[in-house]
Formats: C-alpha cells, structure tokens, sequence
C-alpha cells in the first residue's frame, strides 16, 4: 500500500518548515537530481565489456586445437575459463610467477596485445618439442625460462597468432605480428596503468598437463569495431569450421566417377543385329579414323585420347581436353 502521512505527521512536517528546519527546494533538489558518482577508472567487470568477443576465441580455439596438435604431435584440448575487464595496473599482479609473455601488434588498430603462459604450460610445450613424455614433474621448475626455452615457446606463439588473424578475418583483416618477449610483468607496458583491457583466459590441456593461456586486449584497440561485434548473428555464421573444407574435398575427391571410351558408332537394323553370328565383323564409322577417342567421363564428354597398350594391357593416352567439358 501507498505510505500516507499521519495528522501528526503532517503537523510536524509542516511546523519543521515554517521554523527553517526543512528547506522544501532543497529536498525536492535531492529527490530529482539522479545524479550519482561514477569513477571512469573503477575496476568494474562489467565497464568496458565488449559483446560476442568470446566468438572470436571460439575461432581461435578450433583453429588453435589443431595447430598445436600438429606441432607437439600430441592431442591438445582447449577451454574457455572466462573473459573480464580490468585496469591494465590490476591485471598484471593476477598474471602467475614466473609466466611468459608474448607483447603483439594488431594492425591495423591502434595498440598492442599480450599473450601470457603460466610455467606449466610452457614446461610443457618444451618438452614435447624436444620429445619428451609429457609427463615431466613440474616440482622444482618455478624458475625463470632460459632463453633457448623462450626460443622454443617462441615459434609456438607465431603459430597462435597465425590462428588469431585467422579467427579476426571474418569480421576485421589483421596482421598479427610479435614485437618481443618477455619474463618480468613490471617490464610490459601496453597501456597506461588507467587504461582498461579486455582478458580472456584459456584452458590448455596437452594430454595429462594441464595450464593456462591468457590473452589481454586494450579496450581502445577493440572500440572501433564495436558495431561489427554487436552483429554476433552474421559474425558466428562467417566462423567457419576449418576443417570443413578439407572434408569437403576429400570426400568430392572419393566420388565414384563412371569412365568409358567410344572406340566409335555404327548403325544397323534390328534383322542384322538378330542374324549376327560369331565371326561377323560390324564396320565403325569412320569417327576414328585419325586415331582419336572421346573420353567420357559421368557420360559427359571430357578428354580426347589415342588407343594403345601399356604393360600388356589395353590402354589410352589422353591428348587434350575437350571444350564444354566439366573443368
């Protein structure tokens, strides 16, 4: 029910008023401003968000899946954990010790991205390089990288970022190109300490190790493309399996395909054709009399070839494909 004020209320409110104690303008002031603080620097998670950037990590993640099972010849999964905003001077100290980092440019937005590996992963990529097990003991390795494993790691993220331009292209063209490494967190320096970016970390499972992969994108690099984002419909149907083209082919290359050669025609009535006994001869028209047979191919005209025998067997050797044919 509606709250209504009592006679008394009403008379007290009405005295306070009239001795000053109240001022009407002020408190009606305070009741329709809506105005509220709001710090442009907050640590909101929900300030800076950008909508279907996770359809972008999907892309990558089956392109990705792929490239690193190739390259550590084991089976690779990969998982979302979760995306956030932070200030770029809050992200750094949630980023694990020690952690490898990979500074990279995205042209042709403004700004630089980072990749980071905690030491579980990147014990693990190295030690399926160099053929290991994959079951190496992580006791004893929270150590600083050497520069031959960072090298190693290194080639692996230029594979990923191949695969990021790949999950870009449908809705931005970019070049995904490494600027340096790095170990030390206090040393990179993407954005002013301010700026918000955009996190997303990533799950890597290769065979019983299991890490994590962390991808921070400044806020300002992503702002131009916001509207193309926001059309998430039109940008999940550009993401296109990769694999799919693959299959595709392998399978039209599997279709049966009936193949016969016309030596050549002849034409004779049906009282000749019911009296033709063993040993009758039937005269070809004169089609082939250069040598050349038409090669078909689904009961379309393909090749022109010319008879022979290869290894003792029946055999024709094609000369040129026949215009209107299926190329």
């Amino acid at each position: 029910m509606e709250n209504i004020l009592t006679k008394e209320e009403i008379e007290a409110l009405l005295s306070a008023v009239f001795e000053g104690r109240i001022d009407p303008e002020k408190e009606l002031a305070k009741e329709g401003s809506g105005v509220t603080n709001f710090n442009l620097f907050s640590n909101d998670p929900n300030k800076g968000f950008v909508p279907n950037m996770d359809i972008i990590y999907d892309s990558f993640i089956r392109y990705c899946r792929i490239t690193m099972s190739n390259r550590l010849r084991k089976i690779v999964d990969i998982k979302k954990v979760g995306a956030r905003a932070f200030k770029f001077d809050d992200f750094l100290p949630t980023l694990p010790s020690p952690v490898c980092m990979a500074i990279y440019k995205i042209d042709p937005l403004k700004g630089a991205a980072l990749l980071a590996m905690d030491s579980t992963l990147v014990f693990a990529i190295v030690d399926s390089i160099l053929g290991g097990s994959g079951k190496m003991k992580m006791a004893g390795n929270n150590r600083l990288f050497s520069s031959i494993e960072l090298r190693l790691v290194e080639k692996i993220v230029k594979d990923l970022l191949g695969d990021m331009e790949k999950a870009w292209a449908p809705l931005q063209p970019t070049k995904m190109s490494l600027l340096k490494m790095e170990m030390n967190p206090r040393m990179v320096n993407i954005v002013p300490p301010e700026y918000q970016v955009i996190t997303m970390v990533l799950q890597i499972e290769i065979e019983n190790t299991v890490g994590e992969m962390m991808f921070a994108v400044p806020y300002m690099t992503i702002d131009p493309i916001r509207d193309k984002l926001k059309s998430g419909v039109q940008f999940d149907l550009m993401a296109v399996d990769p694999q799919w083209s693959f299959r595709l082919s392998s399978g039209l290359c599997e279709a049966p395909l009936e193949v016969s050669v016309e030596m050549g025609h002849a034409t004779i009535s049906l009282s000749d054709l019911l009296n033709l006994t063993p040993g009758d001869m039937v005269m070809l028209d004169d089609a082939s009399r250069h040598g050349e047979l038409t090669v078909k191919v689904g009961g379309i005209e393909k090749f022109t070839a010319k008879a022979g025998v290869q290894s003792g067997n029946k055999a024709i050797q094609i000369h040129r494909l026949n215009k209107g044919g299926i190329q």
